[in-house]
């Protein structure tokens, strides 16, 4: 007999004859609840945590487990009383509890497709040798759940081989998504991948570009911090610092391990974490061991939303957190009851019992079990809500509208195919699964918030998602406060958030500070929200966030280097001491030559005067007076006409004082050569030859500086060059005159060629009779000259020729 009970466990319970087989039945659903009905809804809850190693199931998920599932129960009653939706159609309901683990959820889901699995039964005997009676399991149409992505996934592979439509409350997973591989499931709250949007949102709009994101292991806790990297990889503008795994099965330490690990990027103070109930708490709890309260900046997913039991006694660590939760609402129906639920009116929920003792903290007798004398007796008079502690769940509201769905599903389908028959026809008998499914995505109503439930192509519900913040500081009620929404689009109430401390300004998460005015980034290789500020230096101002521009040659950069202005222009003042004491020293020169000049015309006749030869004297007279006038001129500001007279006089004064000077040497020697050989004086000696002589010796010097003119008309430039020291601040341009070296050398040079000439015939002359006392004291002078000029030419030109080398 063992063998046949064996044998249908797979198949079905017997009824009748074989009532080891019935015994069956009932061994084979020790964690189900059975609803009778026409149709039959299958329904997956997490009742139970993970149980430690070794064991499938754990402590009693209260809120998570119990409040769901009661939803569900509540949701039927609601359906099979209400005339207007499957009248004279009773919704009954399978419900399994999948302890919180995607493999014990898997074994349990079978349940739902036994009735579709042909077993021979055949070789099947009662002890009297009569076939058995066997009592067909219940065909369920649909499944309600799962609550975790993971367990989701791992029951819609099974579901999809047997067409059996899977509308889920709680899974968020992006993956889910993909029409081909869960071609059968569908869900009323939106996926991750909006999540996702929604936190990279919140994200940019307080201003962090540089984050760290943490996940459970687990298809929902990976795929979700998937999609945000995806997502901000494609948006750009934010960086994720550490990328952090939590193992499904955390050694000791492991949490200390990951609060150790976020704080090599201790700037990356926003963390995004997409990871259960337990592993929050823990990273909590390590975050407090670490003595960081406060520095980390949590944005938790809906995992997290607006529960309490993940910061339980861990308030002042996860002051700041910015949570997500699918838009809800309190479902007051419920509520009334729930909080009427009694272990006298709530038999069929065979967990209610151990609820009740956990709820209440007190142990129910049982026969041939002792009561735990450290608790009290459970007396049945508690009432939820009064004797307990009771805040409804935040996905109960998901929870009946998955229900309603496949309602209004079946209700349109019973509609369409058995039109005016009461109860289901046999065009629903049995419901086709694929065809349910087109009329599960086609429903479109008002869910029990009041907003509408409808699907797109996927099976997905579109994205609306309250944000809360964790307050404790300047409130009457801490706990999460309401600060904004996201539906496509993200609304954030800034102004009405506040961090750790009560700190109403938006503390930062970013990997480097901006840089200052004049400074460039130098982006760190591989992470583009990280650089290095670089200063323009010199004469470089900032071009652009990542560049660094020379300003042109006339101007010179702000004092933030941010934009180049004008370089200021100077010229040489008279009031300056490069001008006063040269000025001074002309103006000495032209009284001294002025002086000359009177004395000259007064004792014009005088034989001294004569004999000196009064006429170039005179000449020499006006060379040495432009000579000294030459220095006003080079102080005067630069204009056309003063930069021409410049021109002019530059070496029209030289070259007066040395045509002079040569005609005079010139005369003397031809004079004293002549009369070695003859006593007929030489030609071209008398007053009025000499100044002939002179004044064409002049012309040449006049005629070449105005031919110059004509090549290079005289003009002002500014210099640039001449001032420009390492610090721009002292840069200045200099108005001059445009007298290149060249020009200088071509005013210089015929005034150098009389020089030495002169020079020349002075060294001819020295042998005259020492009573001519005229001869030597020219070539004193002119030796002295030559010496000055050798030691000036090369000292002038190799001196500006290192200044352009250096600049």
């Amino acid at each position: 007999m063992s063998d046949l009970v064996f044998s249908l466990i797979g198949s079905g319970s017997a009824i009748g004859v074989c009532v080891q087989v019935s015994a069956s039945h009932q061994h084979f659903h020790p964690h189900s609840i059975k609803i009778p009905g026409d149709i039959t809804l299958g329904g997956l809850f997490p009742i139970h945590a993970r149980g430690p190693h070794g064991l499938p199931c754990g402590e009693l998920k209260k809120e998570k487990g119990i409040h769901r599932m009661e939803a569900m129960l509540y949701t039927l009653d609601q359906i099979n009383s209400d005339p207007e939706l499957l009248p004279n159609i009773t919704l009954g309901a399978r419900i399994l509890d999948t302890c919180s683990r995607d493999t014990y959820a898997l074994e349990q889901s079978l349940t739902f497709v036994q009735a579709l699995i042909q077993k021979d039964t055949s070789d099947i005997r009662c002890s009297s040798g009569e076939p058995p009676i066997i009592r067909k399991p219940e065909r369920v149409v649909a499944v309600i759940g799962a609550s975790a992505s993971s367990v989701s996934i791992m029951v819609a592979n099974i579901l999809r081989l047997f067409e059996i439509p899977q509308v889920s409350y709680a899974s968020t997973a992006p993956e889910l998504s993909d029409n081909n591989r869960y071609d059968f499931f569908s869900r009323v709250v939106p996926p991750d991948s909006y999540q996702a949007q929604a936190m990279l949102d919140i994200v940019k709009a307080l201003g962090w570009n540089y984050v760290s994101t943490l996940a459970s292991e687990g298809n929902y806790g990976e795929s979700g911090v998937e999609a945000f990297m995806q997502i901000s990889r494609e948006a750009g503008g934010v960086c994720i610092a550490q990328s952090v795994k939590i193992p499904r099965e955390p050694t000791s330490g492991e949490f200390d391990k990951i609060i150790k690990r976020l704080m090599e990027t201790s700037n990356a103070r926003g963390v995004i974490i997409f990871a259960n109930e337990d592993d929050i708490k823990r990273v909590l709890e390590a975050a407090e061991r670490a003595n960081l309260t406060g520095h980390f900046l949590f944005v938790g997913s809906d995992s997290w939303g607006a529960k309490s039991s993940p910061i339980t006694e861990l308030e002042d660590v996860a002051e700041g957190a910015v949570t997500i939760l699918p838009k809800r609402a309190s479902i007051d129906g419920f509520d009334q009851y729930f909080m009427s639920r009694s272990l006298q009116n709530n038999r069929r929920n065979i967990w209610f019992a151990e609820f009740w003792e956990d709820d209440f903290r007190c142990k129910l007798t049982r026969p041939g079990i002792k009561l735990d004398p450290d608790k009290k007796k459970c007396t049945g008079n508690e009432r939820i809500g009064r004797d307990s502690s009771y805040e409804q769940e935040g996905k109960v509201q998901f929870v009946i509208d998955a229900v309603y769905a496949v309602a209004h599903a079946l209700h349109n389908m019973h509609q369409d195919l058995c039109p005016g028959s009461f109860g289901v026809c046999s065009n629903m008998d049995p419901v086709e699964g694929r065809l349910l499914l087109n009329y599960i995505r086609a429903v479109n109503f008002n869910g029990s918030a009041g907003t509408s439930v409808v699907f797109n192509e996927n099976g997905d519900a579109p994205g609306r998602y309250d944000i809360f913040q964790f307050q404790m500081t300047n409130h009457s009620h801490p706990g999460y406060h309401v600060i904004g929404q996201w539906t496509n689009n993200l609304r954030l109430n800034v102004e009405e958030m506040q961090w750790s401390g009560g700190d109403k300004s938006v503390p930062e998460s970013i990997c480097s500070f901006p840089c200052k005015p004049g400074e460039r980034k130098k982006m760190v290789k591989g992470v583009p929200c990280c650089w290095h500020c670089e200063l323009c230096d010199g004469y470089q101002y900032q071009l652009d966030e990542f560049t660094c521009e020379t300003c042109p040659s006339d101007m010179r950069p702000t004092l933030n280097r941010t934009t180049c202005h004008p370089t200021p222009i100077i010229k040489l003042e008279w009031n300056s001491p490069w001008a006063l004491v040269p000025t001074s020293i002309a103006l000495l020169g032209i009284l001294a030559t002025s002086a000359v000049v009177i004395t000259f015309i007064r004792f014009n006749d005088t034989p001294i005067v004569r004999a000196s030869g009064r006429e170039l004297s005179y000449v020499l007279l006006t060379g040495i007076f432009l000579i000294y006038l030459m220095t006003f001129l080079m102080i005067a500001e630069p204009g056309v006409v003063v930069c021409a007279f410049r021109r002019l006089l530059l070496g029209l004064g030289m070259a007066i004082t040395y045509s002079a000077m040569l005609t005079k040497t010139n005369r003397i020697y031809r004079i004293f050569e002549q009369g070695k050989r003859s006593v007929t004086p030489p030609k071209f000696i008398s007053p009025a030859s000499q100044l002939i002589i002179t004044f064409i010796l002049i012309s040449v010097q006049v005629l070449g500086v105005f031919v110059s003119f004509a090549v290079v008309p005289p003009h002002t430039i500014i210099d640039y060059e001449e001032l420009r020291p390492p610090n721009p601040d002292l840069a200045r341009g200099i108005l001059k005159c445009d007298m290149s070296d060249l020009s200088i050398i071509c005013c210089l040079s015929y005034s150098i060629v009389l020089m030495v000439t002169c020079t020349v015939y002075a060294v001819k002359s020295r042998g005259v009779p020492e009573t001519f006392n005229e001869a030597k004291p020219i070539g004193f002078t002119m030796y002295t000259t030559c010496i000055v000029w050798l030691a000036f030419v090369p000292i002038f030109f190799g001196t500006a020729q290192s200044t352009e080398k250096s600049s």
